[in-house]
């Protein structure tokens, strides 16, 4: 009878942590990892056309991590909702919280539709001026990015789906095939090649919506064509007010918190671009590095949330607590070897981006530097986790303020001016200094206050 009962148990309650964690994290971390390589591989070929075309790239990153940030905080609030109601046994509500998403994804493609159509001159004139080869870039790049993001928000929202049931090979299989498609045709786009017009950074966009268009396409017919513990229902569904307001209890600090780091990154660049568009395209282009440091971390995070919620909303505080310290020493183990790197080879990471003498005497401190911050990063974001898997989601957004808008832009303004360009990137370590403190103190009051008595 216990064995019948362990085998209609949620794989997410019942088996050891240490093998689910890895077993549902590697395939994030898999496809994020890739995601993480076709972005740089993405700069790599704009790097060849000039140096002006990756600063307009550079200029337009933070609007796409706007885009990301929409589509992935939502799908962190459908991720943690549905994954607490399977824990407490609401099937109901599960399936309405999956339907509900796929009606957020199209309303944040609304967003930035609207976005590209009408604000992109203005955005991009604040960090160049019009007509220069610069600008005319970034704005065709930018307009891409946003106008055709539909399929991007449709696809992170599926993706969310699937992970809160403890699925994680089905998205995998949907992100690396947006992102094999995108790395193929990158070259193709942007050069001009096997038959296709020269089409530049535009072309870098093109490549860059037609790989989510992919992954949009892969991701449907998996939904539909799979047998999934929540349905999807699109004809005769009604939106449930109330399932929208828990989505965006968790969804919507985790919004701010991820779109804090398009802001700082905005403001960021404004500070660097009055001293050198080669600063700028140097922080771009760190970005796209330290990504494929982060993005492992953050594959990482998305296997430990749903096992956070899960047993949260089943009230099992050792194995919710187990998947905490588990998933904190393995990205600790990832973040040393980012730092390891950062440090080792800063010249050899910048080459790959056909850095000029200038580029690199920015950029090699600009790596060395910052990369301090990776270490402290990696408790910072499993902390995080942990508040939002439990329904917490103000605790991180209070942390990414903190970290990014009350910590790294004040230094940085407050450096550059004090040793120039080279000093500011110190901003990032200490910056995540003060993030670190924060967290060990809020989880040490939340741990005291509600988890140790589940």
């Amino acid at each position: 009878m216990s064995e019948i009962q362990c085998t209609n148990e949620n794989k997410m309650g019942v088996q050891p942590v240490k093998p689910l964690l890895l077993s549902m994290a590697w395939p994030a971390m898999l496809s994020m990892t890739i995601n993480a390589l076709y972005n740089i591989v993405d700069s790599i070929f704009v790097s060849r056309i000039s140096e002006s075309a990756l600063t307009a790239v550079s200029i337009v990153n933070p609007i796409q991590m706007l885009i990301i940030a929409l589509a992935v905080g939502s799908g962190v609030g459908v991720n943690s909702l549905i994954a607490r109601l399977l824990g407490a046994k609401e099937q109901n509500r599960a399936d309405q919280a999956a339907s509900t998403s796929i009606f957020i994804g199209f309303f944040n493609y609304i967003v930035f539709l609207l976005l590209g159509c009408f604000f992109t001159k203005y955005f991009v004139s604040a960090y160049a001026p019009k007509g220069s080869e610069i600008y005319d870039a970034a704005v065709i790049y930018m307009q891409i990015v946003c106008m055709v993001s539909f399929f991007l928000h449709v696809e992170i929202m599926l993706e969310k789906v699937l992970q809160s049931t403890g699925n994680m090979v089905a998205p995998m299989v949907c992100s690396l095939t947006g992102a094999i498609i995108n790395i193929v045709f990158d070259p193709i786009l942007i050069f001009g090649l096997l038959g296709f017009p020269e089409m530049g950074v535009s072309g870098a966009a093109c490549a860059t919506v037609f790989g989510q268009f992919c992954s949009m396409a892969a991701a449907i017919f998996i939904v539909i064509k799979g047998n999934h513990l929540v349905r999807i229902q699109i004809r005769g569904f009604h939106m449930d007010w109330r399932i929208v307001a828990d989505i965006y209890k968790v969804g919507f600090p985790s919004i701010i918190m991820q779109a804090i780091g398009s802001f700082m990154l905005i403001f960021y660049n404004m500070i660097l671009a009055a001293y050198s568009s080669t600063a700028v395209a140097v922080l771009g282009v760190y970005f796209k590095i330290q990504s494929f440091v982060f993005m492992p971390v953050f594959g990482l995070n998305q296997g430990a949330m749903p096992i956070m919620g899960y047993n949260y909303g089943a009230r099992n505080k050792k194995r919710l607590m187990e998947t905490y310290r588990f998933g904190l020493l393995l990205a600790l183990c990832i973040m040393a070897l980012g730092l390891l790197l950062f440090q080792l080879i800063p010249d050899v990471l910048l080459g790959l981006f056909d850095a000029s003498d200038e580029m690199l005497k920015i950029g090699v401190p600009a790596l060395r530097i910052i990369s301090l911050c990776f270490l402290p990063a990696a408790f910072g974001i499993l902390t995080s986790t942990l508040f939002q898997g439990t329904g917490h989601g103000m605790l991180s957004l209070y942390a990414s303020l903190l970290r990014q808008l009350v910590g790294i832009l004040p230094l940085a303004w407050i450096l550059i001016r004090l040793g120039g360009v080279t000093l500011s990137w110190a901003s990032f370590p200490l910056a995540e200094i003060i993030g670190l403190t924060y967290s060990a103190l809020v989880l040490r009051w939340l741990y005291r206050k509600e988890l140790k008595n589940l």
